[in-house]
């Protein structure tokens, strides 16, 4: 059995009956995991995640002992639901800290919500919770779409006959992450010119789309004849995305031999989600835009697109969007003389404007 270097914690090689390499995930307090995929695949990386998140879960339900019928009995039930396990891993962790934080908070009378029948939880309950809340909508906002679902496991269960959170209101959503204007990325490039991580990093996520996690991970071997191959996060949604001159240009002036992944750190280790994250921040901050982020240049391609005429479909195509509706959002910040004067362009060039010219109808 032997400890790479370039394995995960926790993850070491041994020899088969076969002798073929195999890799094995063992650790103190965690559940074995013998890997199907090889080492460096996102199927790798999926497959460790799920084996971190088994010893979480696992320490959840063990933490206790739980009343049955409780909200943490709901929560219990819904960690170990069909739904929960196959849920992205990134999306787990997401969801349990939500779930968490509001097992954990106290009514005024200090008892636990955790420790709640769920039985007892009436719609005027959840509307006070939520409303207490109203400072910060978007939390308030996912916070009822987790209650919504743990409840639905209550009525599954027989714990009750309906679901308290279906009636309650959400909030208007806010305009979220700023949209990146093209002045803005005009002031990033200025600050960091072709050659920089921070450059790259730059095109690597306008050009593509991606959320943070897409973008930190991106492999060289996703680039395949000019065109960039990404499962986008939640959902697993694939874009081809063709790369742009801009794109090309920044990452060849990078770094290569023995590159695996296109953004490193100064220590050349690819980054952390989180770390990437906290990367981008300063490297906004020190181009003087601190209120511009890596996932308004999400956004950025959105309005892009919309401004550019494409349609829905073919904007989806590119960000990984399952629903018109949430790529409309994202592209709200579209210049809208550019959009008026595009559809008017269209008609005309249709024969569907000043028609009262010179026409049968003068």
């Amino acid at each position: 059995m032997t400890r790479r270097s370039w394995l995960p914690d926790g993850v070491t090689e041994y020899k088969d009956r076969h002798g073929k390499p195999r890799y094995r995930f063992r650790k103190a307090g965690y559940e074995p995991h013998h890997f199907k995929s090889q080492p460096g695949t996102e199927d790798f990386r999926a497959e460790y995640a799920a084996a971190l998140e088994a010893k979480t879960v696992k320490s959840i339900i063990t933490a206790k002992p739980i009343i049955k019928g409780s909200i943490d009995d709901l929560c219990i039930r819904y960690y170990q639901s069909p739904g929960w396990k196959k849920m992205a891993a990134n999306s787990q962790a997401t969801y349990r800290g939500i779930i968490e934080r509001f097992r954990d908070r106290r009514k005024a009378s200090g008892k636990r919500y955790g420790d709640l029948p769920a039985a007892s939880m009436t719609t005027a309950h959840i509307d006070d919770l939520l409303g207490s809340m109203s400072e910060t909508p978007a939390a308030a906002n996912n916070l009822r779409k987790v209650l919504k679902r743990l409840f639905r496991i209550a009525v599954k269960a027989g714990i009750r006959q309906d679901n308290p959170v279906a009636e309650t209101d959400t909030y208007k959503p806010g305009k979220g992450f700023h949209t990146w204007t093209e002045d803005e990325i005009a002031q990033y490039r200025a600050r960091w010119p072709v050659g920089t991580m921070a450059r790259a990093a730059l095109e690597i996520a306008l050009n593509t789309a991606a959320r943070r996690c897409n973008v930190a991970t991106l492999r060289r071997d996703q680039l395949i004849d000019g065109k960039f191959h990404i499962a986008h996060a939640k959902g697993n949604n694939p874009a081809i995305i063709e790369c742009l001159s801009e794109t090309r240009e920044a990452i060849e002036a990078l770094p290569v031999a023995g590159m695996e992944y296109f953004l490193l750190t100064s220590f050349g280790k690819p980054y952390s989600v989180a770390g990437f994250g906290n990367k981008v921040r300063e490297w906004c901050d020190k181009a003087g835009l601190p209120h511009c982020s890596l996932h308004g240049l999400r956004k950025a391609m959105s309005r892009r697109l919309a401004e550019s005429g494409a349609t829905d479909a073919e904007g989806r195509a590119i960000t990984g969007h399952k629903k018109n509706a949430t790529f409309i959002y994202y592209a709200a910040m579209a210049n809208s003389e550019i959009l008026s004067s595009s559809a008017l362009a269209n008609l005309k060039n249709r024969g569907l404007a000043n028609r009262d010219e010179g026409g049968e109808n003068a």
